[in-house]
C-alpha cells in the first residue's frame, strides 16, 4: 500500500473462518482511514479483530450512488478508502461494482486484493471437469423470469454456478431439474468454511430429495454448480421435458396432468414442470 497516493482497495473479507484473511488484506484495513462496508454492524467487529481502527461508511445496494460521491471526496481529500462486503469479494453478486465504476471514472487509482470467494471456492471441490465456466450468481426470484433465465443456459456446454438463499433453494432445484435436464451431475456446496460446511454431489433429479430428507441441509448460503450440457443434440432430459410438456398441453391436458406425464415419462422434476406448463400457458 503506498500512502501518499489515494486509493480505492477492494478488500475480500471470508467467508466465515476468520483464518482465510490474507495478511495484505489486513495490512490494508489497518492503514486505510476509512472502509465503505455493505453491513457496517457486521463489518464494526471484523475490523476490531483484525485491529483496524479505520472509520466506516455504509456502502450497499439501496445507497450505492451516494456512497461512492462520499468515497470520491475521501479520496479527494488524499484518504485511501476500503471496500469490503458482508463475506468474499465486493461486487461479486455483492455491492460495489457501480462505485468501482465511479471511482475509476473519476480518476483514482482501485487496487483489487485476492482473496475469499464461494463460487471458486466451490468450484476448486466440485470436481467438474468442464474446461470452462460460467459464473451467473442469483437466478430470479419469481418463477417465470428464472425459467427463462435458465432455458437461455441450457445448451452452454459449461459448469454453471449460481448463488441461492436457503429459503429459495428447494423451488431452485426443482427448476434446475425440469430445465436443465434430472440427468445433470449438481454439486451442492453449502455454508463454505463454516463449521456445518457441506459438498454434497448428485443427479439434478436426486437433488430435492435429499435436501428435504433433513431440513439442515436446507439452512446457510449455498453455491450450487451444475455439469455443461452433454455434447449434441439437447441438453439431457430438460430439453427433452420441455417438448414432451408443450406436446401434451398442446392436446389439451390440464397443467397438473401434463405435469405428472412429464415426470412419468422422462424423470423431469415435477413441481418444476407444473410451474413450466403454468408459464407456457399464460404465454
Amino acid at each position: 500500500m503506498t500512502e501518499d497516493i489515494p486509493a480505492l482497495y477492494v478488500v475480500p473479507t471470508p467467508l466465515g473462518n476468520l483464518g482465510d484473511m490474507t495478511q495484505r488484506a489486513i495490512d490494508v484495513l489497518r492503514q486505510v482511514a476509512w472502509v465503505a462496508a455493505e453491513d457496517t454492524r457486521h463489518s464494526a467487529p471484523l475490523l476490531k479483530h483484525y485491529g483496524s481502527g479505520a472509520r466506516l461508511l455504509a456502502a450497499h445496494e439501496h445507497n450505492e450512488e451516494a456512497a461512492a460521491q462520499q468515497v470520491i471526496a475521501r479520496l479527494s481529500a488524499g484518504e485511501s478508502v476500503a471496500l469490503v462486503s458482508d463475506a468474499g469479494t465486493p461486487a461479486v453478486s455483492d455491492p460495489g461494482a457501480r462505485l468501482v465504476a465511479r471511482v475509476r471514472a473519476a480518476g483514482f487509482r482501485v487496487v483489487p486484493l485476492p482473496g475469499p470467494c464461494a463460487a471458486v471456492t466451490a468450484l476448486s471441490a466440485s470436481g467438474l471437469g468442464e474446461a470452462h465456466f460460467l459464473f451467473y450468481g442469483f437466478l430470479p426470484a419469481r418463477a417465470r423470469p428464472r425459467e427463462d433465465a435458465l432455458r437461455a443456459l441450457r445448451e452452454l456446454p459449461y459448469a454453471l454456478v449460481f448463488y441461492e438463499a436457503p429459503h429459495r433453494i428447494l423451488e431452485s432445484v426443482e427448476a434446475l431439474a425440469g430445465i436443465l435436464g434430472a440427468d445433470r451431475t449438481l454439486v451442492i456446496a453449502r455454508e463454505l468454511t463454516k463449521l456445518f460446511e457441506t459438498i454434497h454431489s448428485c443427479p439434478l433429479g436426486e437433488a430435492h430429495a435429499w435436501l428435504t430428507a433433513d431440513a439442515n441441509r436446507q439452512r446457510g448460503e449455498f453455491v450450487l454448480l451444475v455439469s455443461g450440457a452433454p455434447e449434441g443434440g439437447e441438453a439431457g432430459t430438460g430439453g427433452e421435458s420441455e417438448r414432451v410438456l408443450r406436446l401434451l398441453l398442446d392436446e389439451g391436458l390440464p397443467v397438473k396432468q401434463a405435469a405428472k406425464l412429464v415426470h412419468s415419462i422422462t424423470g423431469a422434476a415435477k413441481n418444476a414442470m407444473y410451474e413450466l406448463a403454468l408459464s407456457l400457458r399464460k404465454s
